[in-house]
């Protein structure tokens, strides 16, 4: 049994396209994302001549928080490689305006392509009152890791009799990690932030959620520096623009 620790990161795109896996989405890269935003936006007034290499923060705070001009952060985009259990990635494609491309349990072979990961449950907030070496803790960790074992076990033997990997998936539980690519605007992630950072949301994915914010507020500026992880819902809704 692989237990793995997940994790959400921004994605650093080379200028053709591909991926550096060195160097990390930097804010370098997230103010060229706000001087798009601010191009864009001026062609309304057709003010593009304008622009300065430093004028993007006083135009966002003016027409964007200022006036709640919020379409024009649309215009730009930001990618983030999760890495969660099957349960955490069912919330997450619920935000509809994204891309995403998920790990297939239909065409990946656990047995011949890699084996199964799984994450574990109980380093969260959710168990944060129950010490390690309590009973409670005990108890729960020894029958979720036989429920694992048992699991893999059965896909396993599924495969070896000739059973597909679209049909010997079922066997799996939602704690089967997996890998899932979202890439949103900026103003999607903004509301992602909001509801996947609240107090309401499930501990696994605050978990990966608040590191995640803090990327983007380093990285990307002005326009998630109001987000502050662990409020309640209703008073996170209030920053919704």
């Amino acid at each position: 049994m692989q237990i793995v620790k997940p994790y959400a990161k921004l994605i650093n795109f080379c200028d053709d396209g591909s991926i550096n896996p060195i160097v990390d989405f930097t804010k370098g890269n997230g103010i060229n994302l706000l001087r798009k935003i601010e191009w864009c936006g001026r062609i309304s007034h057709r003010s593009e001549d304008s622009q300065t290499d430093y004028s993007y923060d006083r135009f966002i705070r003016a027409v964007v928080l200022g006036h709640g001009d919020w379409s024009i952060t649309e215009h730009a985009s930001a990618t983030v490689d999760f890495y969660v259990d099957r349960g955490i990635t069912h919330e997450i494609v619920r935000h509809r305006l994204a891309s995403y491309t998920q790990e297939s349990t239909r065409f990946v072979n656990y047995e011949k392509k890699m084996p199964p990961s799984f994450i574990y449950p109980f380093n969260n907030h959710e168990y944060g009152e129950i010490k390690d070496d309590c009973i409670e803790s005990t108890i729960g960790q020894c029958c979720w890791e036989n429920v694992i074992e048992t699991c893999e076990d059965a896909y396993k033997e599924l495969i070896k009799n000739g059973i597909k990997p679209q049909i010997a998936r079922s066997i799996f539980p939602n704690a089967l990690a997996s890998r899932l690519i979202a890439t949103m605007n900026l103003r999607t992630w903004r509301h992602f932030f909001i509801m996947r950072t609240c107090k309401e949301a499930h501990p696994q994915m605050r978990e990966v959620t608040i590191p995640l914010l803090k990327q983007f507020q380093e990285c990307i500026p002005i326009l998630y520096e109001d987000i502050i992880p662990e409020m309640r819902q209703i008073d996170a809704m209030r920053l919704v623009r």
